[in-house]
């Protein structure tokens, strides 16, 4: 029996050791980055105009983004005016997206620049993130406005099927009344 309780007591030691190093070393690696601020991953989104997340607000309450109703084209039955359309919305969104997210790229990489040769100072701090925070505020809101456009694109019976499709919606559970929805043609 003893043998099993000192089996048991070293996995958990060895467990809680793992843990430890963890926390103590939580971004281990992070100093090789290009940008240390961001992953390789989110360049890769900033640089392609991917939503990253930003326009969550509007997709978990009933407003669709382009994207992913082109995705569900087919399940949502989309009219060819309609595909058309949210296709334009979804152009229009990267055209205005990619450059705003290379803007922030060469921002964080200034920031990143100041500190690693060691010239920030509180002035030029305060100037690198108020011009980051500007950037993001506006890369959220073109990713928001453009799931905006969208819903508006849809009837009310599709809006149902992409918050179902998109696991947000019990299949009774009707779209969001609040909304105007275009017809299709």
């Amino acid at each position: 029996m003893s043998r099993i309780v000192a089996i048991a007591f070293g996995a958990v030691i060895a467990i809680a050791g793992t843990a430890l190093a963890q926390h103590q070393q939580p971004y281990a690696g992070f100093q090789a980055r290009t940008i240390k601020s961001l992953s390789d991953q989110q360049i890769a989104d900033l640089k392609a105009g991917r939503g990253m997340g930003l326009a969550l607000a509007a997709e978990l309450n009933g407003y669709p983004g382009p994207s992913h109703v082109l995705e569900l084209a087919t399940e949502l039955g989309l009219t060819d005016a309609q595909r058309a359309s949210v296709a334009a919305q979804f152009a229009a969104m990267k055209d205005e997206t990619v450059p705003i997210g290379e803007q922030l790229l060469n921002e964080e990489a200034d920031l990143n620049r100041q500190f690693a040769s060691r010239t920030v100072t509180p002035m030029s701090l305060t100037a690198a993130t108020d011009a980051i925070g500007k950037t993001q505020a506006a890369l959220r809101e073109a990713h928001l406005k453009y799931h905006l456009a969208t819903a508006d694109l849809l009837t009310a019976d599709q809006m149902t099927r992409y918050a179902v499709l998109r696991g947000y919606a019990n299949s009774g559970q009707p779209a969001h009344e609040h909304m105007r929805h275009a017809e299709p043609d």
